[in-house]
Order: C-alpha cells, then structure tokens, then sequence
C-alpha cells in the first residue's frame, strides 16, 4: 500500500522498512548536527527516537538549526523538535529530556534500550561518557567530531576514530579512547583546517549573550565558533545515512 515511505521501501525493501520502523535510536544534542540528524531519521521510517538536550533555542541557531524559527525563539529545542517530528510521521513515538548529558546524568539512561546511539553533543566528558556506556550495553554509536569553524561540506569524511587527522576534537579524541581501551569508534570528521573565528564584540555573544537565566552559557569556551547553514547540516545527514544503512545491514 502506498504510504509516507514507499520511496524508501523501494530502496531498502520491506524488511529494511520493518526494521527501521521498530528501531529506537537516542541523539544526544538536537542542535545543528543533530537536529538534522533526527529529520533524516523520521523520514527515513524511524520508529522510536529519544531526543537528549537541555539547551533551548536562541536568536543565533537560526542561520543553521532545522527545527529554529522566530516561532521557536526562546522553546527547549527538543520540544520544538518533537514537535517537527509529529508534524512528519505522527507515529513515531519520542521520549524527550531537557539533560545535558554528562557523568552526572549518565544514569538517567539505559543504553540497551537502543538500537543506535548519535553523540551529537560538544564536550571531550561527554562524548567519553557516552562512548562508553554505549560499548557497556553492546549498541552501536557514531559521533560527530567538530563542525564549527568549518566552510567546506565537502571535507567530511566517515571513519574510525584512529583513522582520522587534521580535526582537532578528533585528535583529543582519539588521545582519550586510546588511554579508555576504545579500540574502535565511528565518527564524522572533516579533513579541513578550521577557520578561527573573528573577534567581533558588536556582534559577539561573549557581549550581547541574550540566553535566559540560568542556562548554560556558550560564552564559557575560549573561543565562540562560527557555523553556516551547509556544514553542521551536511554532517547530521552523512551520520543518519550511517545509523540507517547500519540499522538494515547496508
């Protein structure tokens, strides 16, 4: 019968299309990365997805975040992103948490309930952290190296961990699994030199942060990196590729 997805039935088959419609898979950190991810997810059939962030939408995701509209200024981008979801497939059920997912949050989780894992989230602690509860429960995960500071969508590659060069999360990265006893991780990185940011205080959020109360502030890095609507979008749709292709034995 003709349905929402007939036209990826025609490339993965009706077992693929079985398989992706009972799969669970938890993207940590719905932002530029991930909140494509999570698009390419529900319209690939995706049955179950958990959305993990604790960040709410602000006037400056909008050059690059899907689910950031003047509308959704101000929402938990998971809720705006649940939201989106609905609007898409009505079936899909999610599961939201407003956490940022640290050593501390670790617990909030069960790793085995998932059938893939998506680290989309911006810290060397917390990508650790889920690297390993998700090798812990035995689900497979992907993660994203760095995308800020990035011009070139063409330089992303998919990879090992220990396979990768020039991206310098990837290298602190590596660095730490090596010391973890992580002999293996996918991830999405590119081979471009990162551009630094220009200090600019008329327009920087270190001067004019307009976050609300009590969020966590981006303004605590050494540097705010600079994004543009084609990078952070061009990886969150290479790793849902990978999660799919991964979920139906491609």
């Amino acid at each position: 019968m003709l349905n929402q997805f007939s036209r990826t039935q025609l490339l993965v088959g009706p077992e693929g299309m079985e398989k992706l419609q009972s799969s669970r898979v938890a993207v940590f950190g719905v932002g530029g990365v991930g909140g494509y991810t999570v698009e390419a997810l529900v319209r690939s059939g995706i049955g179950a997805l958990d959305l993990i962030d604790d960040d709410r939408v602000c006037l400056t995701n909008l050059n690059r975040q899907l689910h950031a509209t003047r509308k959704t200024v101000g929402h938990y981008k998971v809720d705006a992103a649940e939201e989106r979801i609905h609007e898409i497939n009505p079936d899909c059920v999610v599961r939201t948490y407003k956490t940022f997912y640290m050593p501390d949050t670790k617990d909030l989780f069960d790793f085995s309930e998932y059938d893939y894992v998506v680290d989309a989230i911006d810290t060397v602690k917390g990508k650790l952290t889920l690297v390993e509860a998700a090798r812990a429960a035995g689900t497979p995960i992907i993660c994203s190296m760095g995308a800020g500071n990035k011009m070139d969508p063409t330089a992303f590659r998919v990879a090992d961990i220990y396979k990768t060069s020039v991206c310098p999360l990837a290298r602190v990265m590596r660095t730490e699994c090596r010391k973890r006893g992580i002999k293996h991780l996918k991830v999405v990185y590119s081979t471009e030199q990162p551009t630094r940011p220009l200090e600019d205080p008329s327009i920087s959020c270190r001067s004019h942060c307009i976050c609300p109360p009590g969020a966590r502030k981006c303004t605590v890095r050494r540097d705010i990196p600079g994004s543009t609507a084609f990078v952070p979008s061009v990886v969150g749709l290479i790793i849902a590729g990978e999660v799919v292709k991964d979920l139906i034995g491609r």
